[in-house]
């Protein structure tokens, strides 16, 4: 409707405004202020590995189960859930996957799924924000340190974004991310060590916050690196990305990339279920629980229809065929 519509252009609209703040930092097309950013992130996070000794081993325990929401948000949350749409979630839910969004500080839901939508429609064509044929430095960071290509400005336009306009939980979370991300990446992972068991503030800044942080979205990027470049494709040979299990153990279950991007409705991004896929296991949780309902899969006799039409034939070998 015309409401959609308008609040569509406001948001636009912001994302102009906020791309046009950091002009002031551009030349040649690089963000310089990503670039400063992200090297200063990563100096804190090689000095980190030197604080985990000081830290209190509840600290470390702490440390990993922020790494664990966060993913969460990620793959739980605005990709399976918001970006593909692949099972339905209540609000207890939506309110939980959002917050956890908002831990893992990789842009809000909305401009987060838009640009996957982007991504699965356009994979490794100008219009791909992180398009693999451009190497691995640029799929796995690059991508962040310089324009978008004009091809993802203009074609994100044109997809249908009317079901993430339509979730409140959505919209609240773009309209404070700023203060959302502020508590949730940095305030609460911060203090609760130091409340709850004397941890000082500063290991538990940089353990809990900027290691975990760090290391998180290094994971996140080798889904759109790694596992575009490295692995087998059993499902469709003529596309670019691959199953590669040490991406689905880092990214808790997204590894398993050839599968995905041939089955993108499947909820599990996996023929194998819960096996080494822990976002599965919590989703299948959240519907045990009645938090979450609707779940699609692909069936067997789809998927091995088209393992023997498109696949690479990895997976007779494995069989020993």
């Amino acid at each position: 409707g015309s409401g959609h519509e308008q609040e569509r252009n406001a948001m636009e609209s912001r994302s102009r405004a906020t791309d046009e703040k950091a002009d002031g930092w551009r030349s040649n097309g690089i963000v310089w202020r990503n670039v400063i950013l992200m090297a200063l992130l990563h100096i804190g996070a090689v000095y980190s590995l030197l604080v985990i000794p000081r830290a209190k081993p509840l600290t470390w325990v702490w440390s990993y189960v922020c790494f664990i929401v966060t993913a969460l948000g990620v793959t739980a949350g605005v990709h399976r859930l918001w970006s593909h749409r692949s099972y339905r979630a209540k609000l207890p839910l939506r309110v939980f996957l959002a917050a956890a969004n908002s831990m893992a500080f990789q842009n809000d839901i909305y401009e987060w799924a838009r640009d996957h939508r982007v991504h699965h429609k356009f994979s490794e064509t100008d219009a791909d924000p992180h398009n693999a044929t451009r190497g691995f430095f640029f799929a796995h960071i690059g991508w962040l340190f310089v324009r978008k290509h004009c091809d993802v400005i203009e074609k994100g336009k044109k997809l249908d974004v009317t079901d993430l306009l339509a979730d409140p939980v959505v919209q609240f979370q773009r309209k404070y991310y700023k203060t959302t991300v502020l508590i949730m990446c940095f305030l609460v992972p911060t203090v609760v060590p130091w409340y709850f068991w004397g941890e000082t503030l500063w290991n538990s800044y940089f353990l809990a916050s900027i290691l975990r942080y760090t290391v998180s979205l290094n994971v996140t990027w080798l889904v759109n690196s790694a596992a575009h470049m490295y692995g087998n494709r059993p499902y469709d040979q003529n596309i670019s990305p691959r199953e590669n299990r040490w991406v689905t153990f880092g990214a808790i279950g997204e590894g398993f990339h050839n599968f995905h991007h041939t089955f993108p409705f499947d909820y599990s991004t996996s023929e194998f279920g819960p096996r080494f896929n822990p976002t599965t296991c919590f989703i299948d949780l959240m519907c045990w629980m009645s938090l979450a309902s609707n779940r699609k899969k692909a069936s067997v006799e789809i998927i091995q229809a088209r393992k023997l039409r498109t696949g690479d034939g990895s997976h007779r070998m494995k069989r020993g065929q």
